[in-house]
């Protein structure tokens, strides 16, 4: 027995039925699959699964088939071909890779490789649909579009039809495509935090959270405006971004290997600090890193900027093969500046083409053909005070020299008297000066000599005039020694004649190659008929390149939210990831060209986003749908850096010095840890203000780094890093709680809590104020090991 209701149910759908049989228009667009995307579905999948062993790299290709190319795929061999666009059943590649016989499946079963039956099914739709196929998406040069309307009622319970801001639109709209919302506002304490730490990599202060508490009270948007103007002018600002930039610049201050001596290079690290102060355009800024010795009456300070390249690690072990180490370092370089401005693993062609990505091995080695024309030498670096030394020390030395020259007859005639036999009663020094030709001698050879033999006639006194401009000549060499020395590049006068190299094997030259550019990008222009570094600068900076606007500001996202847009931040190359929001990386790279390169405008626009300021806490609709936060609903929680945790600490416990730039310093570390090298090396712990400096200027050697960096992921300086990991070990805690500086900061936070409470103490390490149930655990503590804790809470060393 059916009742009224059922009828009227079945009546209904019976209707849709009929409307859905006699509309073919409504009945395709239902049933239709969704047109697949070259870039989005299925390069994935032939990146990962083929091109190894059908793609770019003719020498490792198979069957004489390419997969990365429209033409190679649809070739006819005997034929056959991989893709008949449109006929799955005529492509070779469908059956193949649907097949069950292990002598026709593809991947082949030995490849380790094995397509999901999605994958599978994927390929054939797309064949079916014509197998377009599309450039790749990161060698396209970056369009700006308009950031779409957003409607809808936020979790705020602000309209968001009324979001004005680019990024917010962005983000929002592709957060609406599958239902969610962004996350509410966090709350202030929270974001003065995050702000500062992410800026300037310094807490804040007690009264600097309640005075912009209070100026949030009044007008939140101008209180937050104010507080990231403020942030950006700080001097501190210049060390938090420019150990970003060090990363990747593979700083240290030793030079690797075995060995691992020091050196002097710290001017370039100071150079880093003031360029990002000063918000230098970024071209400008790759430009002098990359070749600043060749622009025009190149500055001191350009030429100080080309120590990036410098930091390639020296090999000091005897016997070794010194072109050989000169070689490495060049390819060193080469992958370096491939990762840090293009995204791609250039290195990867060194010893054949690459086997994914449209560079060749000779394209490879005409990049290197840049990078092998220079000389690696050291330089005195004098600063403002470059005149005033100069001409003292001129004047010193002319001085001297007039009064020596004039007493020429004085040194002959003792230098004629002495014997042999009495010789090897003279100083060491005399006896040098002695060997050496008339000619040949020096002005300290002949000050010397003219010394001993007034010492031999016992008048060495007599003379007040030789006295005083030997103390003004040794006051100026002196200053001269005392003024710091940095490594640069220099180009050669006459350039190196460059060859590809077998298999990457420098004792195998092959064809000769000139310097040159990958052809898959732009075009290079050169003003002469053999470019330099500085035309390879500009055409790494030039607007038309696709990349280099995209990968910096990718990172400069990461940054911020943990992981760039393009999740792989450096390879945007076949084997890359996708952008998650494809559009907003284009309208930031764009913007960040159409402001001139500015950094600090491109931070602007982040940190004054929505997205930036939502609280991290985790809502169930973004955890079920969202759970990685690709899609950005949330911050994110990080962990901060190695030297920001030092940082952090000594804001909190008062010891932070606030001194920028200089020499490295040695704060103390454990005992033993510079044992642990090939070479035993000195370590004298720094005393005064130097002992309590930020991280960024910790003495750092390659082989055996300071432990509570190197425990807290901080890299190594071997390579280029673009990506700090955050890993979570026991050693961490213990790093805090046992490494000599933390109990030494740890006691300075005990005096705090026994002069202010408590409470303050709590507030400047997590910029927050305890809730009742924690003030009531840390009273039953005593002062230091209450001070220990707060310095190991999580919250202390996490930014929120």
């Amino acid at each position: 027995m059916i009742d009224l209701k059922s009828r009227c149910d079945f009546a209904c759908l019976l209707l849709a039925v009929v409307c859905m049989l006699t509309c073919p228009s409504t009945w395709a667009a239902d049933v239709t699959p969704e047109a697949v995307d070259f870039n989005r579905d299925v390069r994935p999948i032939l990146a990962e699964n083929c091109y190894a062993c059908h793609g770019f790299d003719e020498a490792a290709r198979e069957a004489d088939l390419r997969l990365d190319t429209f033409a190679g795929a649809i070739g006819d061999d005997g034929g056959i071909s991989a893709i008949v666009p449109g006929q799955p059943d005529e492509s070779e590649l469908v059956p193949r890779v649907l097949s069950d016989d292990a002598a026709d499946i593809m991947p082949p079963e030995d490849s380790g490789k094995q397509l999901t039956s999605a994958q599978k099914e994927t390929l054939r739709r797309w064949v079916e649909q014509g197998a377009k196929y599309d450039a790749h998406w990161a060698f396209v040069p970056p369009q700006r579009t308009s950031p779409p309307d957003v409607t809808g009622a936020d979790v705020t319970g602000a309209d968001v039809n009324g979001a004005t801001h680019p990024i917010d639109r962005f983000i929002q709209a592709r957060l609406a495509r599958d239902g969610l919302l962004p996350s509410p506002r966090a709350d202030n304490a929270t974001l003065i935090r995050r702000l500062s730490l992410d800026l300037i990599g310094l807490p804040p202060m007690p009264e600097e959270i309640d005075a912009f508490q209070s100026a949030a009270a009044a007008d939140a948007a101008a209180a937050y405006r104010d507080l990231v103007e403020r942030l950006l002018a700080s001097p501190h600002y210049g060390e938090r971004w420019g150990l970003w930039w060090l990363d990747q610049a593979r700083y240290a201050d030793s030079n690797g290997y075995s060995i691992d001596g020091p050196r002097s290079i710290w001017k370039y690290r100071d150079w880093v600090v003031d360029a990002m102060n000063d918000d230098m355009p970024f071209d400008t800024f790759t430009i002098e890193q990359l070749a600043g010795d060749l622009l025009p009456e190149a500055t001191e300070s350009q030429k100080v900027a080309t120590g990036f390249h410098r930091n390639t690690q020296i090999n000091q072990e005897g016997g070794i093969d010194k072109e050989q180490f000169r070689i490495d370092s060049v390819f060193d370089r080469v992958a370096t500046t491939g990762t840090v401005w293009l995204g791609l693993t250039i290195g990867c062609a060194q010893c054949h083409d690459h086997k994914f990505d449209p560079i060749t091995q000779v394209e490879y080695y005409r990049m290197f053909a840049f990078l092998n024309d220079q000389d690696e030498p050291s330089m005195k670096v004098y600063g403002s005070d470059a005149a005033n030394l100069t001409a003292q020390w001129d004047a010193a030395k002319k001085d001297l020299s007039d009064y020596v020259a004039d007493h020429a007859e004085e040194i002959d005639r003792w230098t004629a008297s002495v014997s042999e036999a009495s010789k090897k009663d003279l100083a060491a020094e005399v006896r040098k000066a002695l060997d050496t030709k008339p000619g040949k001698r020096n002005l300290d050879q002949n000050r010397i000599l003219l010394a001993a033999a007034r010492k031999a006639r016992g008048t060495e006194t007599s003379d007040d005039r030789f006295e005083q401009l030997t103390a003004k000549y040794t006051s100026a060499d002196e200053a001269m020694k005392r003024v710091p020395t940095t490594l640069v590049m220099q180009e050669r006068r006459t350039p190196r004649t460059t060859h590809v190299f077998v298999k990457g094997d420098f004792t195998r030259p092959a064809a000769e190659v000139t310097p040159g550019t990958p052809a898959i990008l732009h075009p290079l222009e050169s003003a002469s008929e053999r470019p330099n570094r500085l035309d390879l600068a500009r055409w790494i900076t030039s607007p038309q390149n696709p990349l280099t606007a995209r990968v910096i500001i990718n990172r400069v996202w990461q940054h911020y939210f943990g992981r760039g847009l393009c999740e792989i931040e450096n390879d945007f190359g076949l084997q890359g990831s996708l952008p998650s929001h494809p559009e907003l990386l284009d309208w930031l790279a764009v913007e960040f060209v159409e402001q001139g390169w500015s950094l600090k405008e491109m931070h602007r626009q982040i940190v004054n986003s929505h997205a930036y300021q939502q609280t991290s806490r985790i809502n169930p609709d973004l955890q079920a749908k969202d759970p990685e936060n690709y899609l950005l609903g949330r911050q994110r929680r990080l962990r901060l850096d190695a030297e920001i945790i030092r940082d952090v600490s000594l804001r909190a416990s008062g010891l932070l010095s606030p001194k920028l730039g200089g020499p490295p310093v040695h704060p103390p570390i454990p005992d033993g840890v510079m044992n642990q090298g090939q070479v035993r090396r000195s370590w004298n712990t720094s005393s005064g203000g130097d002992r309590y400096r930020r991280g960024i200027y910790t003495f750092r050697f390659r082989a055996t780094p300071p432990p509570s960096l190197n425990v807290f992921d901080a890299p190594e300086g071997l390579s280029s890093c673009t990506r700090r990991l955050r890993s979570n070990t026991p050693l961490q805690a213990l790093t805090l709680l046992n490494d000599p500086a933390h109990v030494e900061f740890a006691v300075a936070l005990e005096k705090i809590i026994v002069r202010d409470g408590l409470e303050t103490a709590f507030r400047l390490c997590t910029s927050r104020m305890p809730t009742e149930d924690e003030m009531a655990i840390l009273d039953k503590l005593d002062s230091f090991t209450a001070a220990r804790a707060l310095l190991n809470l999580d919250e202390s060393i996490t930014r929120e």
